[in-house]
């Protein structure tokens, strides 16, 4: 039997927005939900379609490939096409924000179905910058920095209390972390699910608090951490270090180390992307009569040819001497633009060169050897 088209099944148009998928999908779960259809395979056949349509038309990356193979596309793919292999408990597991969303709290079924899970402390995240130079942003780098962060208190262990073994199960959610409410609505009752206010949704409290960290779990510390920084990371850029921020107490999952690049000018070279921009000044003898200079780089020195007859403003290529790209495989240029320097005072005697120049017509300095001792005569005083 052939799959139903998965905007047909939430009754959705093909440019539904997050929104509009959302509201049918709760529509959908509502109408078919097991407990509200007991002993009806259709209805629960229903159900398990609804969220496998939700599955992946709320997956920005599987609906793309949905819209453009179809049902075709989905077979293998990551999470694709569940449907028929997941347990109740699964959807409202995977789905159970949209339910808490509509119902105010964790949706857990008209009878109580889904299970409260005990909620999972999470540390919170830090964010540090971190200053580069253009060498460092050209070749990658990694950087060892000390980092101020909340630590687990070494006294108690991060549990909070003296002793935790003699740490008590939360009376008001009986040690689940849920507390459970049943309404009564036109669809008959409802049963919502909350973070029990007592013990913050752990589950347990503490009858005698740690003096040292005042049964926080928590203390000041730092840490090393070395930063593995790619090359051709921009300034502005962040870096995520999972599991590096602050870390969380009785045994929760720390938080996320962010790094925010800021990348400081340098003294002769200006980024452009991953190109490098140089002005290198000649003088105006050489922009004449051509000539050869060395040039900087990032990785060195490198040399190019100058032609005769060069105007100010122009432009030279080096390739592959600019900045990787990040996380790719390209790498920009190293463009010279070549300024002509003008003197700001000159001699008598070069002035009397120059205004002997004032009186050559239509020079070319390959066909004209006389002029071109000429300038040779000039390039001596100039330079």
């Amino acid at each position: 039997m052939s799959k139903r088209d998965y905007y047909e099944i939430l009754g959705v148009s093909k440019d539904a927005s997050e929104s509009e998928l959302k509201k049918a999908y709760r529509k959908k779960a509502i109408e078919y939900h097991p407990d509200k259809n007991p002993d009806n395979a259709e209805a629960e056949e229903k159900f398990k379609e609804a969220a496998e349509a939700y599955e992946v038309l709320s997956n920005p990356q599987k609906r793309s490939r949905y819209d453009q193979f179809g049902h075709a596309g989905m077979s293998g793919a990551a999470g694709g096409g569940f449907g028929g292999g997941m347990s109740m408990d699964d959807i409202f597991s995977n789905f159970g924000d949209i339910f808490g969303d509509f119902f105010g709290g964790g949706f857990g079924g008209f009878g109580g179905r889904t299970q409260s899970r005990q909620r999972v402390v999470r540390g919170s995240n830090l964010r540090i910058r971190v200053k580069l130079n253009l060498e460092e942003v050209a070749n990658g780098v990694e950087k060892k920095i000390k980092v101020n962060k909340q630590v687990h208190c070494d006294t108690c262990g991060g549990s909070g209390a003296k002793d935790a073994s003699k740490m008590g199960t939360c009376q008001t959610c009986n040690g689940s972390g849920r507390v459970t409410r049943i309404s009564n609505t036109f669809l008959g009752q409802m049963q919502t699910a909350s973070t029990c206010p007592r013990c913050n949704g752990e589950g347990k409290v503490i009858t005698d608090r740690c003096t040292t960290c005042s049964g926080s779990g928590l203390t000041k510390g730092e840490e090393i951490i070395s930063i593995k920084i790619p090359a051709g990371v921009e300034h502005g850029m962040q870096l995520s270090l999972s599991g590096k921020g602050n870390e969380a107490p009785r045994g929760g999952v720390p938080g996320d180390l962010i790094v925010l690049i800021e990348e400081n000018e340098h003294d002769i070279f200006k980024r452009d992307g991953i190109n490098i921009l140089y002005e290198h000044s000649i003088s105006y003898t050489e922009a004449v009569l051509g000539t050869t200079v060395e040039i900087p780089t990032l990785g060195g020195k490198a040399r190019i040819k100058i032609p005769s007859g060069t105007q100010a403003g122009k432009l030279f290529r080096l390739r592959g001497k600019g900045i990787p790209e990040v996380n790719g495989y390209g790498k920009g240029d190293l463009i010279v633009s070549v300024n002509i320097w003008v003197p700001s005072s000159v001699t008598k005697e070069e002035k009397k060169l120059l205004e002997e120049l004032k009186t050559q017509k239509n020079f070319i300095p390959d066909q004209d050897k006389k002029s071109k001792s000429f300038f040779d005569r000039m390039r001596e005083y100039f330079e």
